[in-house]
């Protein structure tokens, strides 16, 4: 399996952007073009106030940890785990200055509701791998809470959702490493994209300069 430097390392979260449309990530994370609108600001303010409380607390037989930073070289990936939960558990690993074994779940705040794509859920499922390489462990499943429904929704680790992650992760950094940024069809989800004013989904119809000349000398023949 091949394994990232450091210096190649992407951003994890931009799984989120890439699973919602190719060319949102590659504007952000290639272009480094970003645009707030009431959905991101309203996003940033949940994860401020879950970041900004303690570092870790401890709740009976459960660890909380806040704003704990991962990454995974084999993923190519750095990032933050909202909330991760130690859990006493004899399947658990070794904590440092604790007697008991504890087992790692991930848990991803989202404002809003549950999606219809699985954006969240990958997102979730890398945050996992990055635990699984760093602390050695196996990671069965994690939460996503939303804060329009102030509820948790479990997210199986299987084989699909690996699988689905790597093979993105994969195709983000071909895709950084020749610094391109698709075009893409126009979909009613254009309308909600925080780029809209700068990714002008418009011009995705238009020909590329290569097509055009194509074309063209193609009529001249």
């Amino acid at each position: 399996m091949r394994e990232y430097k450091e210096d190649d390392f992407l951003m994890l979260s931009g799984i989120q952007h890439f699973a919602f449309c190719r060319r949102q990530w590659a504007l952000i994370h290639v272009e480094q073009q970003w645009q707030d609108n009431l959905r991101t600001i309203e996003g940033a303010i949940l994860h401020e106030k879950t970041h900004d409380s303690l570092g870790y607390e401890k709740r009976k037989d459960i660890i909380i940890s806040r704003g704990m930073s991962v990454f995974s070289r084999s993923l190519g990936v750095y990032g933050v785990c909202d909330v991760v939960e130690f859990k006493k558990s004899v399947k658990g690993i070794k904590l440092f200055d604790r007697d008991n074994l504890y087992l790692p779940t991930p848990i991803e705040y989202k404002r809003g509701k549950p999606k219809e794509n699985n954006a969240d859920a990958l997102q979730l499922c890398a945050q996992a791998i990055c635990l699984e390489e760093m602390l050695l462990c196996d990671i069965k499943e994690g939460f996503l809470f939303y804060g329009e429904t102030k509820h948790r929704h479990i997210v199986v680790f299987d084989y699909e959702i690996r699988k689905e992650a790597r093979d993105a992760f994969e195709e983000m950094h071909s895709m950084y490493e020749r610094r391109h940024t698709p075009k893409v069809k126009i979909t009613k989800a254009c309308n909600a994209c925080s780029l809209k004013g700068i990714c002008i989904p418009k011009l995705c119809k238009n020909l590329s300069v290569n097509t055009y000349i194509s074309k063209r000398l193609e009529e001249e023949d």
